[in-house]
């Protein structure tokens, strides 16, 4: 248990994975959790768990590729429950998968605005409120993809996710504020909101299998993680257990780094 009684706390990306499992979490260990989604509907049965549970959760609906739909997140939050203390920044995931030579310009632009704008973007909101309260931590989502095959767009943008974190928790420790990214390995995660509308061609298909076969490959563990295990190391490095660490990328990936 974390002690997050009587804290708000901002997940993104809720609808689903890791995100879900964050706020399911978050939300066990005292958290008031804010699920934030552009499918809202896909976050009901979370907020139900959560209630039932008797938790307190919030459903906002928002795009946070957009910063119009980061800035109405912060809004809404904070006219809901007046602080923001915590934030899960888990908005991303590969669109496609293949070399990197097949991306055409518009689709690295979709893999950058889906995984970077995202998290850079929803830091710039939320640093000026936790800095005048003079106390706050975020939690980036990263991912072992910054070493890895046939998604080399995905894997630039959290390469980027690692270095805000880093780099922000430099400039906020002074703050009171921590800045952490966990960096997930392959995850069994179900998801009711593909990323890929168009579906995977053939060929993709089987990149996709080399790339997680290479994957599973450097995990000492042999085996894929669930989301529940990323939620539990997210909860750690939100909570009080974690005072003394900062700008650290731990990787939940059974022993790999990609």
């Amino acid at each position: 248990m974390t002690g997050l009684s009587g804290r708000t706390a901002i997940v993104t990306g809720a609808a689903q994975g890791i995100g879900r499992a964050a706020a399911l979490r978050l939300a066990r260990d005292g958290a008031r959790v804010v699920l934030v989604d552009r499918v809202p509907a896909a976050c009901d049965p979370i907020r139900y768990e959560i209630t039932k549970a008797g938790g307190t959760a919030e459903v906002i609906e928002a795009d946070m590729e957009t910063r119009e739909g980061v800035e109405y997140m912060v809004e809404e939050t904070l006219a809901a429950t007046g602080r923001i203390d915590i934030a899960v920044n888990n908005v991303g995931g590969a669109i496609r998968t293949k070399p990197f030579h097949q991306f055409n310009d518009d689709e690295i632009q979709q893999e950058i605005s889906r995984t970077l704008w995202p998290t850079l973007r929803a830091c710039h909101a939320v640093i000026p409120h936790m800095m005048e309260r003079r106390q706050g931590t975020i939690v980036n989502i990263g991912s072992v993809a910054t070493r890895g095959i046939y998604r080399v767009p995905y894997s630039a943008a959290k390469g980027g996710v690692h270095a805000i974190t880093v780099c922000l928790a430099m400039e906020l420790a002074g703050h009171n504020i921590r800045v952490n990214c966990v960096a997930p390995g392959a995850i069994e995660a179900n998801r009711v909101i593909p990323r890929n509308p168009d579906g995977p061609t053939e060929a993709e298909k089987l990149w996709r299998k080399d790339m997680l076969d290479r994957t599973l490959g450097d995990t000492f563990m042999q085996r894929t993680g669930t989301a529940g295990e990323v939620a539990d190391a997210v909860a750690f490095l939100a909570g009080d257990d974690a005072s003394y660490i900062t700008g650290q990328i731990l990787y939940v990936s059974g022993g790999g780094i990609g």
